[in-house]
């Protein structure tokens, strides 16, 4: 666990334990008091246990100093929250309550309601009234109701219930965590690309960001007058020297650098690595009289331009990139960065999502070329197998440098299964295990005339991943697309063959769709052909549902997944909104409109 790199506290997830209001001869709150707060700390000790924000930390969680019961309690209830910070707020009760009395009535929370299934009392009654009440006054809340019916005293949270919770803990936490920080752009946009045309509207109403701009020049201005910490360069330095190893330069001899050229390369792109940390961070270290430049800009995501103006002249950000988006540097194992490539804003939000959900590093990469099986047969002689076979081919994800260096799939688990690790769980040998596996080939010259160094590794081991995409569509305002599938682990002779026909300088990940057999889900090819942009954020793991349930906090339709429809948990009232799941989702979202607008 780390000391947060940014400015405010985490979210609080407060947990408001509602009752029968009823006392009279036979008091029937007081004979619900202990099941009622014994509900609520079982749910408090769910999310402790296994809910962690993105340093590492376990979420904070605080309950009701008492039951609920009517209006002083829940006024009550909601001034101990405000005062500690309450983002989240779930209502758990095993009974019938007065549904809008007891209701939390705070329009800036993110809510969720557990009734508990039992036949003694009520609870399914309560839930269902009080999502009706919060249906009427504009204040959408998740419902959780378990399958099964249980006994009156039962201690254990059934699985669907448990997962539920999760689900809404998990989204939860990752949509509050974004309120007021930054998104910080270092430079503008790249070659035309839409995404890296930076819409603040999208950052401050649907997320609760800022836009923070900064010219790249600001990075040779703190380079010509030394505004970094010496001492954290010539550390950073040693360490690069000493794990990061040169691959192939590609180049013709006529435009290959000399020895003495990529070594001042190598100082210059560590120089810039440890600056846009201290951009995104600030740093008390820098010299005296940079009071302005110890400053922090909250940064919770960011994009660098680069292309071209930058790396027709400087060497190129791939070094920084790959390194700030992986979970360790030389300061050891330390919670991974998101930096978009070319500024990508969409696709840094994208990657953002998927690692405030699993807290792990992301692959930024081009959504470069289908393989069919054809394809692959006529090129390579190979037939195609297991998971590949079953996707019909693959999707070929490669950019220059930006991805995670923990993609490369050295990192196994206790039975030899490549994995993405959380930052907290990464060994020393794990972080040297993925330094081994990446090369440092020079740049490109005919994309980078500046040089630089691109990290280039193969993706190894068959991995469940998930790629995301966030796109804005003029009319409608923005989307999200998903596919869960895996990376395929080629024969290394095939691997070449293919990887060869485009640049063998960049890392390289082959990856297959889990496909339903309907609309874009019918083959790799048809995913491919309906994908939104030329980038995609690709996260360790089936996280799909997880991205859903965010996206109807954030009132973002999602246009395109392959999640099976049982694991779709959005707030109830999307219900009203019509039978088709994906119809609902459209309608909603725009009846609701964008949280901080």
């Amino acid at each position: 666990m780390t000391k947060s790199r940014l400015i405010g506290d985490y979210p609080v997830i407060g947990i408001r334990p509602t009752i029968d209001g009823r006392r009279g001869v036979l008091d029937v709150r007081g004979s619900l008091e202990k099941q009622t707060m014994d509900m609520a700390h079982s749910a408090a000790k769910i999310f402790t246990e296994n809910l962690q924000y993105s340093n590492g930390e376990p979420v904070r969680v605080i309950i009701a100093d008492s039951t609920i019961g009517r209006v002083p309690e829940a006024a009550a209830c909601a001034d101990k929250f405000r005062k500690a910070g309450v983002d989240i707020t779930l209502t758990v009760t095993p009974c019938w309550c007065y549904g809008s009395e007891t209701m939390d009535m705070d329009p800036s929370t993110i809510k969720g309601v557990w009734g508990f299934n039992g036949t003694e009392r009520p609870g399914a009654v309560y839930l269902a009234s009080v999502l009706a009440s919060h249906a009427q006054k504009g204040l959408p809340a998740f419902g959780i109701y378990g399958k099964d019916v249980q006994a009156a005293d039962a201690k254990e949270i059934p699985e669907d219930v448990k997962n539920k919770l999760l689900r809404f803990g998990r989204a939860a936490i990752a949509a509050a965590t974004m309120r007021g920080k930054s998104y910080l752009q270092i430079g503008s946009i790249t070659m035309g690309i839409a995404g890296s045309i930076v819409n603040p509207e999208f950052f401050e109403e649907y997320l609760g960001m800022r836009i923070e701009s900064v010219d790249e020049v600001e990075i040779i201005r703190r380079m010509t007058e030394n505004i970094y910490d010496k001492e954290e360069y010539e550390k950073a330095l040693l360490w690069t020297k000493k794990y990061c190893k040169e691959g192939y330069d590609k180049n013709p001899d006529f435009v290959k650098k000399s020895a003495e050229e990529k070594e001042k390369t190598w100082e210059f792109v560590v120089k810039m690595m440890c600056i846009i940390k201290d951009l995104y961070n600030g740093n008390e270290k820098l010299p005296k009289g940079c009071e302005e430049e110890r400053l922090v800009h909250n940064a919770l995501a960011g994009g660098f331009q680069g292309q071209r103006q930058w790396t027709d002249f400087y060497p190129n950000a791939d070094f920084p990139e790959a390194l700030l988006n992986s979970s360790f540097d030389w300061e050891g194992a330390r919670e991974p960065y998101i930096l978009a490539t070319e500024n990508d804003t969409l696709n840094g939000v994208a990657m953002l999502f998927n690692k405030l959900l699993t807290n792990t590093a992301q692959i930024f990469a081009d959504v470069r070329t289908y393989w069919s099986p054809e394809a692959i047969k006529d090129a390579t002689g190979y037939d195609l197998e297991g998971v590949a076979k079953d996707g019909k081919g693959f999707i070929h994800l490669i950019n220059s440098g930006a991805a995670c260096l923990d993609a490369c799939g050295a990192v196994k688990d206790n039975k030899g299964n490549s994995i993405i690790k959380p930052f907290w769980n990464m060994t020393q040998m794990d972080q040297e295990a993925c330094l081994a596996a990446t090369k440092w080939c020079s740049a490109d010259n005919g994309y980078f005339r500046g040089g630089g160094f691109s990290s280039r590794f193969l993706t190894k081991g068959e991995m469940p991943a998930t790629m995301v995409r966030v796109n804005l569509v003029k009319g409608l305002g923005p989307v999200l697309q998903l596919v869960e599938g895996y990376t395929v682990d080629l024969p290394e002779e095939v691997s070449d063959k293919l990887w060869k026909r485009t640049n063998y300088t960049w890392p390289c990940t082959w990856f297959t769709p889990r496909l339903t057999g309907k609309g874009a889900f019918k083959s790799a090819y048809d995913v491919m052909n309906n994908w939104g942009a030329n980038h995609g954020a690709i996260s360790y793991g089936h996280i799909g549902a997880d991205l859903i349930t965010l996206c109807s906090i954030l009132r973002i339709p999602v246009c395109m997944h392959n999640v099976a429809e049982d694991q779709i948990f959005r707030p109830a009232v999307w219900n009203a909104f019509g039978e088709d799941k994906e119809g609902q989702d459209y309608r909603a979202c725009r009846a609701y409109g964008p949280m901080y607008k």
